[in-house]
């Protein structure tokens, strides 16, 4: 289309910071490309559209309203909700309310004691920074442990997937005769691709039902009758934690003011280790030598003190 006929633009965050939803993309999008004169139909005849089809009418005209700002001046529009995000920064939770907000997710995802062991140990953390008159380190570790303890496998993706606010937000989106298609690569069921990765496949309204009885099975999660927990990824997320745990309780034992950047640095590891599957080893393979070097320093800080 030469550059001059190509657009480009986040639209999916967007949507997402103006409107509160990715849902509405695609009319987002449709609205750049109608304001850049490449739809050939009139603005009556597609807010007209919008009304015919029912659903979310007016999220749908205002995305398509939003989608013609963003092709006019795309810089003024990200201003508006990058504003926004800097007011979110500043307000940062605190420790107290980050703790309560994923004790509850994950006694909701496994039971309390999991959670307690959760809370616990940035407990432990908190304590032994207190004499710095900081909660960097403890803020630090509540978010990366978190993400390490709440990995997302079998038991999880059925109970968000039948969580009572996620099929109540489907139902307000949709109207009419619609079904839900899950894409899902199951472990051993799913074929791979020439690199040796798993490749989703849909499954219909009946997946629905197994997910239900596969939730309340959650209490299996890590135990001998873990059928999942068997697999390498399973194994290798549980043995992140254990590490992570190691690392942090390790930092602790020679945590002084001087090096509590370096130990924040460390703590917050995992959030780059993202994704699922061999996405997420992909990206912890990238993360290894990091931590190495960053411990390696850290050792050696210790040893000169």
């Amino acid at each position: 289309v030469g550059r001059s006929g190509l657009g480009l633009f986040d639209a999916e965050e967007v949507a997402s910071q103006l409107l509160g939803d990715s849902l509405y993309t695609n009319p987002l999008m449709l609205g750049y490309a109608w304001q850049k004169g490449r739809v050939p139909l009139g603005r009556a005849a597609l807010m007209r559209a919008i009304e015919l089809n029912g659903v979310q009418v007016e999220k749908n005209k205002a995305a398509f309203e939003w989608g013609r700002r963003c092709a006019h001046n795309l810089d003024e529009v990200r201003a508006l909700f990058q504003a926004r995000q800097v007011i979110q920064v500043l307000r940062q939770p605190s420790l107290d309310e980050v703790l309560k907000k994923r004790e509850e997710f994950l006694t909701d995802y496994q039971d309390a004691a999991y959670a307690q062991q959760y809370s616990a140990f940035v407990d432990q953390v908190k304590a032994a920074e207190a004499p710095l008159g900081s909660t960097r380190l403890a803020l630090a570790v509540a978010h990366n442990l978190f993400k390490l303890m709440a990995y997302k496998d079998e038991y999880e993706v059925a109970r968000l997937h039948t969580d009572a606010r996620f099929v109540q937000r489907i139902a307000q989106q949709f109207e009419g005769d619609y079904k839900l298609v899950h894409h899902l690569a199951p472990p051993g069921l799913s074929k791979l691709n020439d690199k040796g990765e798993p490749i989703k496949r849909p499954f219909g309204p009946w997946a629905r039902s197994a997910f239900g009885v596969l939730a309340r099975m959650k209490g299996l999660r890590g135990t001998a009758l873990d059928v999942f927990g068997k697999t390498d990824e399973r194994r290798m997320e549980r043995a992140l934690i254990t590490e992570y745990r190691s690392t942090v309780e390790e930092l602790l034992k020679g945590l002084d003011a001087e090096r509590l950047a370096l130990a924040v640095e460390i703590a917050q590891l995992p959030q780059d280790i993202r994704g699922f599957g061999h996405v997420k080893a992909a990206h912890l393979a990238r993360v290894r030598p990091r931590w190495s070097e960053l411990m390696a320093r850290w050792r050696q800080g210790v040893q000169a003190h």
